[in-house]
Order: structure tokens, then C-alpha cells, then sequence
């Protein structure tokens, strides 16, 4: 197999993504979405990576979110209209998302911060492996903070400041997706 580093930002311009240019720009060389009282945003939009798809993949990405709901779509289908549906690595300003997983337009909260859980055909099986409050603790509100995201094989997995937030092993054959785009929602 072939291990291969590449860039999917240029730290300049929205260059191989495609979003509502009304809530995404690239401010100081960083991403930026962004919804104010004078720009409400109506409903979940995205920005989609219009790179390929991915399959396996390690992605590391430094985030810093000041109010709101946000996300990284990874192994996703493109919906049209900017919205997307499958996996997310979850980030939040607040107390309950932040490292978590959930699966837009599908099973909903997949597994918790500090959560090690198993998805078959027959349900959920999962056992705890750090308390998610001290978890939550890692991450620096309203500063930046590095997310790491990986998906290997049925395996995904996150880190946030180099501390894992959550594994997953998806064997639910019917539901599990096993290679799509990524995105990053603003929501």
C-alpha cells in the first residue's frame, strides 16, 4: 500500500472545495464558516471536498470554533444542494458533542466521547474507556486545538490534542460506508 501525505487546503482560497460563498471564505489562511444575525443560516450547509473520495485515510486538520456546531464529514455521499449524509467527527461549543460520532441522515449519535463501540447487524455493544467530561476537558474552548481523524478498514477512531476521544468498529454491513467525500459542515 502506498502511504501519501497531501495538502487539501492552500491556506489562500477555497480552491477544491465547494460551498455556499455566502457562509465560506478563508480568513488569516484558515477555513472559515460562519453564520451572523445580519447572514442567518436557514438550515445545515457544507463544504464538500471535491478531491475524490476516500476510503482508508488519516486526516489532521487544527480547529477552533466560537460558538455553534460544526463537523468533519468523512466517508460521506454528496446530497446535492450543499448537505451531505454519513459519518461525522462532531465538534461543538458547548458541553455534548465535541468527540463524538455521528452519522448524518443515518443512525443519528453513534458513539460518545470516551466511548470503545462495536456496530453489527444486531445493534450497539460498547464499553467506556475514559470519563467524557475529562475528556472534554483536553480540548481548549475558544483557542485552537488539533483533530485527528482516522478511518482503516471497519475501524474509526478520534483524537483531539493527541487524547483519543473515541473507536469505533463499524461491521454493520448494510449501514457502514467503507469510502465517500469529505466535508465540513456549519450548522
Amino acid at each position: 500500500s502506498t502511504t501519501a501525505k497531501r495538502a487539501l487546503f492552500d491556506g489562500r482560497t477555497l480552491a477544491g472545495w465547494d460551498g455556499d460563498p455566502r457562509y465560506w471564505s478563508v480568513e488569516d489562511g484558515a477555513i472559515v464558516g460562519r453564520s451572523t444575525e445580519a447572514n442567518p443560516l436557514a438550515s445545515t450547509t457544507y463544504l464538500l471536498w471535491r478531491g475524490g473520495e476516500v476510503a482508508d485515510f488519516e486526516l489532521a486538520f487544527d480547529f477552533q470554533l466560537v460558538g455553534g456546531n460544526s463537523g468533519l464529514q468523512f466517508r460521506s455521499r454528496d446530497q446535492g444542494g450543499w448537505r451531505v449524509a454519513g459519518y461525522q467527527a462532531d465538534l461543538e461549543d458547548g458541553p455534548n458533542w465535541t468527540g463524538c460520532l455521528y452519522e448524518q441522515d443515518g443512525r443519528g449519535v453513534m458513539v460518545g466521547r470516551g466511548e470503545d463501540a462495536r456496530f453489527t447487524s444486531a445493534g450497539k455493544t460498547s464499553t467506556r474507556f475514559a470519563d467524557a467530561t475529562e475528556l472534554l476537558g483536553r480540548v481548549k474552548r475558544g483557542e485552537w486545538n488539533r483533530y485527528v481523524v482516522r478511518a482503516r478498514g471497519r475501524v474509526l477512531e478520534t483524537e483531539i490534542n493527541g487524547v483519543r476521544m473515541f473507536r469505533c468498529v463499524d461491521d454493520d454491513e448494510a449501514r457502514a460506508a467503507r469510502r465517500g467525500i469529505l466535508a465540513f459542515q456549519l450548522h
